[in-house]
């Protein structure tokens, strides 16, 4: 059954794309508001998540879309079908030996995109903004990276607590797909890894296909957990002198080097990290499969909420029957 779906899902989405220029994302409308950016949470000191959360501000966010689901492969692949763009062609993984190593790996390599409708990871932020900047090109649509302030207030979805879904970490596999029971097993099988993880089951060892959980309050899913997602904003050692209005922080970088920030934690990251607050980074040509996506923002000129909101239709059909043949693929597990 599994295998039948697919092979419908791509008979409808590929016969589309001989014709489509570009796959258009399913966009949700974010409205305008004022938030209390950040917490008072002390730095997560496992090496990927060092820069500060504080001190809390209030950001005031324009109006913008935010892209339903994270970038899948299917819409990386065509991106790199169309121009021969070149990724990273370098990935950190797990490792049996040294726990995490950087191997000769790419994005499209079999483990790290199960099927197209995955979330693309082992790809950099230079590759996610080369990516953004091409679908801008090709649609005329104003098509970007979410800014850090951003996506922290989508995430939100108008809630002050630890996650969007409450305080209780152990409702957090309904939401997020993370570090679970599941990816316990997973872990300690294929790499000799023993890791603590937050006693729930999310169905998912690794990635899982994008959508499979509940959204949030703006009806964006997996914000929290799945892939991290890159930002626009170069990595500062915290807040201080942090824009208010909402804009990507760009200027003043930090001197350790060219490092951008990611949010929302990934399948293999803590419950900590899951936090709405939670800050990450990595270097602008790091490529990782523990790991690094992203999700495509978007300004409101050029086309209205009606015009702009549905995306692909072949590809959010597609989309459907992959989101099918894993919750048949998990019935059956």
């Amino acid at each position: 059954m599994k295998h039948s779906i697919l092979i419908v899902a791509c008979a409808i989405f590929c016969s589309a794309q001989a014709a489509a220029a570009a796959i258009l994302p399913p966009m949700a409308g974010i409205p305008s508001g004022v938030f209390t950016m950040g917490s008072t949470e002390p730095r997560i000191s496992d090496g990927s998540h060092n820069p500060a959360e504080g001190p809390p501000h209030e950001v005031r966010v324009a109006a913008f879309r935010l892209a339903k689901y994270e970038t899948t492969v299917a819409q990386f692949r065509q991106f790199v079908a169309a121009t021969g763009y070149r990724a990273a062609g370098e990935c950190w993984e797990f490792d049996r030996t040294d726990g995490i190593a950087l191997k000769a790996s790419g994005w499209d390599a079999p483990a790290h995109a199960p099927t197209d409708y995955h979330p693309v990871m082992c790809v950099s932020w230079d590759d996610a903004a080369a990516y953004v900047q091409w679908l801008a090109r090709e649609t005329g649509r104003p098509f970007r990276l979410p800014s850090e302030a951003e996506w922290e207030y989508a995430a939100r979805a108008g809630t002050r607590t630890k996650y969007s879904s409450g305080d209780a970490p152990e409702q957090l596999c309904k939401y997020a797909n993370m570090k679970d029971r599941r990816f316990k097993a997973a872990a300690q099988r294929d790499h000799g890894l023993d890791m603590l993880v937050t006693d729930c089951d999310d169905g998912a060892e690794y990635t899982a296909v994008v959508g499979m959980y509940a959204p949030n309050g703006y009806g964006l899913h997996d914000m929290m957990g799945n892939v991290a997602e890159w930002v626009a904003d170069c990595q500062h050692p915290d807040y201080r002198g942090a824009p208010v209005d909402g804009a990507a922080w760009r200027s003043g970088c930090e001197a350790e080097g060219d490092y951008f920030i990611t949010r929302g934690g990934s399948y293999s990251s803590s419950r900590q990290v899951l936090r709405s607050a939670a800050r990450g980074h990595g270097g602008r040509g790091n490529a990782s499969s523990l790991g690094e996506g992203f999700r495509i923002a978007e300004d409101l000129d050029g086309c209205t909420a009606s015009t702009c909101a549905g995306g692909d239709a072949a590809f959010i059909q597609a989309l459907q029957a992959a989101q099918q043949a894993e919750l048949h693929r998990r019935a059956r597990h």
